[in-house]
């Protein structure tokens, strides 16, 4: 236990100057799942102390692209935290980031719990009230993106922020895995990719971490959130940046960033 508070402790201190740290696998082993999942916890119980809300999850690392990116080969997740929501800003505060990627995901919202004893489609159908578009601003508390699975899950999985489109489908109104996404920042093509890449299909990854989080005593609540994993690859986002997605047929979700002065 030791060693799980100081590796929370390392990342939260990195979160509160701004400045990355070194990772944390030396301290918990690079491979060791529930030792980053009981650091995470850690972590999310002093936040929950200090007067977040928790409002959902994310999947991470669902994409093959991103799995690629980060050198990593299995899915994770954390909590969102009704912080993170920044789909009312006008400018998204460059401040509360360190660096900073962006990626395009299916998004649901439940109306029912979620637990592993009942995750047939059925269920799955029923529990999901709605999809929008979405866009995760991905972070790192370890300094340049250096990381094992272990590093990732402990941060939160290399949560930072969220915005959600407006347009809500539901799933008898579009099937997930059919859907096209297309990512631009200021204007240019950076990024596509189909519901097909997040685990062969976003509900797939829905099921993972109902599953998932279950096993780790803390399910899926009717009324939160899930971001279900990327689409395609996620792209580096820099201080004035407009970060527009277009996933087809749920519509548009964008974000503008602050400038460099507000860092």
């Amino acid at each position: 236990m030791n060693l799980i508070r100081a590796a929370a402790d390392r990342i939260e201190t990195a979160a509160a100057t701004r400045r990355a740290a070194s990772p944390v696998r030396n301290l918990i082993g690079g491979t060791s799942i529930d030792a980053a999942y009981a650091v995470q916890q850690e972590l999310i119980d002093r936040r929950v102390a200090g007067g977040e809300v928790i409002v959902g999850r994310k999947i991470g690392l669902t994409a093959p692209s991103v799995q690629q990116q980060l050198g990593v080969d299995q899915p994770d997740f954390g909590v969102l935290f009704a912080s993170m929501d920044v789909s009312a800003e006008d400018l998204v505060p460059m401040r509360r980031l360190l660096q900073p990627r962006a990626e395009a995901e299916v998004a649901f919202t439940l109306n029912r719990d979620l637990t592993c004893e009942d995750l047939s489609e059925e269920t799955i159908h029923a529990a999901v009230d709605y999809a929008v578009a979405a866009l995760e601003i991905v972070d790192s508390r370890i300094e340049n993106w250096d990381l094992t699975i272990a590093d990732t899950v402990a941060d939160n999985a290399s949560s930072g922020l969220f915005v959600l489109g407006p347009r809500r489908l539901t799933l008898a109104e579009f099937e997930p895995r059919t859907t096209v996404m297309r990512l631009y920042a200021d204007d240019e093509l950076v990024s596509t990719g189909e519901g097909q890449a997040c685990l062969g299909d976003p509900l797939n990854a829905l099921v993972w971490l109902a599953r998932t989080a279950s096993a780790y005593g803390n399910p899926l609540r009717s009324g939160q959130v899930v971001l279900s994993g990327a689409l395609g690859p996620m792209v580096p986002v820099t201080p004035g940046a407009r970060i527009h997605a277009e996933i087809e047929p749920l519509g548009t979700v964008s974000a503008t960033f602050s400038s460099e002065e507000d860092r």
